[in-house]
């Protein structure tokens, strides 16, 4: 059994101000000011719209704490709520266990394939398939090893009636092509209403293969959409479309590791890394093209400007949102609870670098204030969920990482 903490530790979230990812050094935001307060890292570029990056500061008045349930996780990724409560949590290394609310730490999970677990490769992502309750099914995305290099890949199996294992695990999608690197796997994973799949992908980051966000026969920088057992579905926007490859729901993604589902409208919001300055909220629409890497907001992580990039070009979406200076966004969820009301239908999203979970106030499909949540946990946070009760649970992506609870007090 893993070392595991229940609700070992407490933490008063003074949110009578909107703090900073830093919060001892960052200044509270006036009333109606934005949170951030840094100069941007792509200079002389300006927005497309009013309220597209810098929102303004919003404030929960209701108090809350946040504890540590469970800790001594290695680098968890994914994390997905059984229907009895219990938590599925991934860790990169390759390990799948079980968590309960109460902070008890199963073993991992046996078989599931071998990942690579190199750079930004692993075990990734999770979810509990729509049928669960029939069929015990749960998804998984990893890194997968081939000859020749690796890809992002997505199985399915049964979870075992005692949790122990997963069985007869199978891949129902694997990223193409092959490719001989250790970055942007992605990936996250998101049922829509309809039952279909959508995976997100990455571009693999080195600029080689970076063209092949635009390019409809690759998946690398796509946002993948299937049915549950793999097959395609023949409303897919390219299924007809010569030298298209079926299963490509949107292109030009950069690194897409946050994956959404808007309640009530069933849109699918997702989550992008983008360079110095890029990091992107995306409403993701059938057969559209998010530009990259020839549409983008910051610059290259050397200071240099992306390579004949510009900011909006006709044929290619805007960003809902975006961040810059970037905090590096991981995965994201929609509220829907009765513990913070005022919450509802805000989008909650896990930041890796500036450790906070952001909340996003939409409106009519625009941002319109921004709040910056567990700012004085300081880890790198790479998931957020919502709890049956409403309080929002989240992992940390560390060597001793952690499952935390943010819960009204």
């Amino acid at each position: 059994m893993r070392p595991m903490i229940a609700a070992a530790s407490a933490s008063l979230l003074v949110l009578a101000a909107a703090c900073g990812a830093n919060s001892e050094t960052q200044q509270a935001a006036q009333p109606g000011q934005p949170v951030e307060t840094r100069a941007a890292q792509g200079t002389g570029q300006s927005p497309a719209f009013e309220g597209q990056t810098r929102a303004p500061g919003v404030t929960t008045q209701q108090a809350m704490s946040h504890s540590v349930v469970a800790e001594g996780l290695e680098h968890p990724w994914g994390l997905a709520l059984l229907p009895d409560g219990r938590w599925l949590v991934t860790e990169k290394p390759g390990r799948l266990r079980i968590i309960t609310a109460e902070g008890n730490i199963g073993e991992p999970i046996t078989g599931l394939p071998r990942v690579d677990a190199r750079g930004q490769g692993g075990l990734l992502d999770v979810i509990v398939g729509p049928t669960f309750g029939q069929d015990r099914m749960i998804y998984w995305s990893y890194a997968e090893p081939r000859d020749g290099g690796n890809g992002t890949a997505v199985a399915r199996g049964r979870l075992a009636d005692d949790g122990r294992s997963v069985e007869n695990a199978q891949v129902v999608f694997r990223a193409q092509p092959t490719y001989d690197g250790d970055k942007h796997f992605g990936s996250a994973l998101a049922f829509g209403g309809d039952g279909h799949l959508f995976i997100t992908l990455g571009e693999r980051s080195d600029r080689p293969i970076r063209p092949q966000a635009q390019d409809l026969g690759s998946h690398m920088g796509k946002v993948i959409r299937i049915n549950a057992d793999g097959s395609v579905p023949a409303d897919n926007p390219f299924v007809n479309q010569q030298g298209a490859l079926p299963e490509i729901w949107s292109l030009g993604h950069r690194n897409v590791q946050g994956a959404a589902i808007q309640p009530g409208t069933g849109a699918l919001y997702t989550v992008e890394h983008g360079t110095r300055g890029g990091d992107e909220v995306n409403l993701t629409e059938a057969g559209k093209n998010y530009g990259w890497p020839e549409v983008a907001y910051g610059v290259e992580y050397s200071g240099q400007a992306i390579p004949e990039a510009v900011t909006a070009r006709e044929g290619t979406e805007q960003p809902v949102y975006y961040w810059d200076p970037s905090p590096a966004p991981g995965n994201a969820a929609f509220y829907e609870g009765a513990m913070f009301p005022g919450w509802n239908g805000n989008l909650l999203v896990a930041q890796l670098k500036d450790k906070h979970v952001s909340r996003l106030v939409i409106e009519n499909g625009r941002v319109t204030g921004e709040e910056r949540l567990l700012t004085d946990l300081g880890e790198r946070i790479r998931d957020v969920k919502v709890g049956p009760d409403g309080a929002v649970w989240v992992i940390t992506d560390e060597r001793d990482g952690k499952l935390v609870r943010l819960a009204a007090r």
